[in-house]
């Protein structure tokens, strides 16, 4: 069984920080559950593009209010506590945060902890 206390991982390496964003690693690959779970923050009034190419993620909202738009489509979805998105088609999309958003977030293949955002807002494959 694993245990983990988010407010004590986000005193350690498992809280990665960026512009405007933070994820806290609750799960990474090391841990052989197949995927990795993050508690990730995003800044009120912040816009992020991001395209994982090489990972599918599924996101829950706890927290604040934003949009999602989906940039094949130009479709818009509210994001506000309760919903749910999942990218399962590696979709590129932008995140718009009215809000500070707080987000449960799932990875398959589960992240390692070392990853950063490349320029085309995906991260690299998992070895």
């Amino acid at each position: 069984m694993i245990v983990r206390d988010f407010h004590e991982a986000k005193t350690t390496d498992r809280r990665v920080a960026a512009q405007q964003w933070e994820s806290v690693r609750l799960l990474l690959a090391g841990d052989g559950m197949g995927f990795s779970f993050h508690i990730t923050t995003i800044a009120a009034g912040s816009t992020h593009s991001f395209h994982y190419k090489n990972h599918f993620e599924s996101v829950y909202c706890i927290a604040g209010k934003g949009t999602i738009e989906d940039l094949a489509t130009g479709t818009v979805h509210q994001i506000r506590p309760g919903v749910m998105y999942a990218l399962d088609q590696h979709d590129k999309h932008t995140i718009r945060c009215d809000d500070e958003l707080v987000l449960a977030c799932c990875f398959n293949p589960p992240v390692t902890g070392t990853e950063v955002h490349r320029e085309d807002g995906s991260y690299a494959a998992a070895d």
